[in-house]
């Protein structure tokens, strides 16, 4: 059968050349999803701009429509491929790849795609790698599908998906790897880490190739700090603690507030929210870096960036609290630079401050991003990564870790995806059983070392287990609907007038599945076992009884 080889390895939860090579795949496939998306937003972005500019002629009235234009446009979107599909972003595929190995359901990929490009384009103060988490995802775990591989293999297929997402996003490979460890999948294992570099690796190389080697972020340089400045540093990480727990929880209350109003009317009022404040402060639209840089490159004064600080909050609570389809991160690590140039103010009678806006603007995306996903080492590699300076992470720690301190143990802070997950009533907490068997796919566990009856009578059944005790016998039943299959063992039970053979109806399992899917079919009856099939659910491959799962359940793990 093709790819038979293929699937049984990648059914084992092992490091080897085939899961490496998915790896890489997974990741092209991403990466170019996600370059085609940039390109996309970009050509939006200058045509849309330069179109209504000419047509309108008050750049007022163009700030005013354009997130309603872009809404109209979403909306209609949303009606055709069904509103059912609207859900999408960062915590929803936390929610899939927990509960359904990373399969994404394609509607809602292309709702997020659109939307996303819209979205950006149209203003909104949202990030693209909400919408890169969600293509790249939805892209890798596609292959999957298509070749029909082991489900626990599609797992890691989205989170290479992810990984190379969100490095062809931002060009930080290593930051897109600890975010997919850290954030997503929740766990450290080196079969997955290694594939998962793979795609990162792949996303990097991919984005610098269509948009060139240079960083967004790379205008933000590290200066040389004085010792005192630690201390500082410090105080800067409680403030961004405060800063990210009151994001967080206008964030959540938005939703809260809004939910029983119909999505139209929510996201018509996001667009009209987002024009008027882009009418009276243009400043305040979008998340882009390369705005913050002219920013910067003007030499605000403490007013203004204060002003833009209390804007971007503002609208980035409302746009992805009534479900503007675009990310968070974005819209946090603005927030975040705009931070931490502005608390580096009180300095300013002591310091030069132009010298050191761009360091405290990097300590204040690691302090924000550290306290509102609650992923310390994931903001401390980003900053790392976007600074192209190691000296940076002696300083981002003394921020990260009381920023998170701060945000968790006494603002009682939570992730602001595990509050989403919990507001969309989305699972994504599995227990470790679960956890365990859904590594190892059915065809590493099966055993093909069976012996099989069609319509057999009892005396045969019988005399062959006499002869063959120990022997997997399963009995093939043809009616004229269906075929049954039937596990025929030695009746051990000892009862008085028992009958000699016991006989155990078996349900069939995909040869995709996992050996979690085994476990939910056996766990009552602690006996038994299952037969698995491939294109067809009348012919089998291969058998797992109860013993041979138990093998697996009580395997040891390093």
């Amino acid at each position: 059968m093709r790819f038979s080889s293929l699937r049984e390895e990648l059914a084992h939860p092992r490091t080897s050349v085939q899961v490496c090579v998915l790896g890489i795949l997974g990741g092209l496939i991403a990466a170019a999803l996600i370059i085609g998306f940039r390109l996309c937003v970009e050509w939006v972005q200058n045509n849309a701009l330069s179109a209504l500019t000419e047509l309108i002629g008050n750049t007022w009235l163009v700030w005013f429509l354009m997130p309603l234009g872009a809404v109209s446009i979403i909306l209609l979107i949303a009606f055709l491929t069904g509103f059912k599909h609207y859900r999408m972003g960062i915590p929803f595929i936390i929610h899939r790849v927990k509960y359904h190995y990373g399969i994404v359901p394609f509607r809602t990929t292309i709702n997020q795609f659109f939307g996303g490009m819209l979205a950006l384009a149209g203003g909104f103060v949202v990030g693209r790698e909400g919408p890169s988490v969600h293509i790249g995802a939805s892209g890798s775990s596609f292959l999957g599908q298509w070749l029909r591989l082991p489900y626990n293999s599609i797992r890691i297929l989205a989170g290479c998906g992810i990984a190379a997402g969100i490095s062809a996003s931002f060009n930080t490979p290593f930051a897109a790897v600890i975010f997919v460890m850290e954030v997503v999948l929740r766990e450290y294992k080196i079969h997955i880490f290694v594939p998962v570099m793979l795609a990162a690796a792949i996303g990097s190389v991919l984005t610098r190739s269509v948009f060139g080697e240079v960083n967004e972020l790379s205008f933000l340089a590290i200066a040389a700090f004085d010792e005192w400045m630690y201390l500082y540093f410090i105080l800067l990480g409680i403030v961004l603690g405060g800063i990210a727990t009151l994001f967080n929880s206008q964030l959540m209350r938005i939703m809260q507030l809004f939910r029983h109003i119909n999505m139209i009317w929510r996201l018509v009022l996001a667009a009209l929210i987002t024009g008027i404040a882009g009418m009276i402060l243009p400043e305040s639209l979008g998340a882009n870096f390369i705005d913050v840089e002219l920013l910067f490159a003007s030499h605000p004064g403490s007013w203004l960036l204060l002003a833009i600080l209390v804007a971007k909050l503002v609208l980035a609570v409302f746009a992805i609290g009534l479900g503007v389809p675009g990310g968070i991160i974005g819209p946090v690590m603005v927030i975040g630079m705009l931070s931490g140039s502005l608390l580096l103010m009180p300095l300013q009678s002591i310091v030069n401050v132009e010298e050191y806006n761009s360091s405290f603007a990097l300590l204040g995306v690691a302090g924000m991003l550290t306290a509102v996903l609650h992923a310390p080492l994931a903001a401390l590699s980003a900053v790392m990564e976007l600074s192209y300076s190691p000296q940076i992470i002696l300083p981002a720690m003394l921020v990260i870790v009381p920023a998170y301190v701060t945000a968790t143990q006494f603002l009682g802070n939570r992730s602001i995806f595990i509050r989403q997950l919990d507001y969309q009533n989305l699972p994504y907490a599995i227990s470790s059983i679960r956890e365990s068997l859904e590594k190892t796919g059915v065809v590493a566990a099966m055993t093909k070392e069976y012996k099989l009856f069609i319509d057999a009578p009892e005396l045969a059944l019988e005399q062959y287990l006499s002869a063959n005790p120990t022997y997997i016998v399963v009995q093939k039943s043809r009616t004229e609907l269906d075929v049954q299959y039937t596990l025929v063992q030695y009746d051990v039970s000892l009862e008085h007038n028992a009958h000699p053979l016991s006989y155990f109806s078996m349900e069939g399992l995909s040869n995709q599945a996992t050996l979690h899917e085994v476990y939910e079919k056996l766990k009552n009856g602690r006996t038994g076992a299952v037969y698995i099939y491939g294109q067809s659910p009348q012919e089998i491959e291969g058998v797992i009884t109860w013993n041979i799962l138990q093998t697996f359940l009580q395997r040891a793990q390093y």
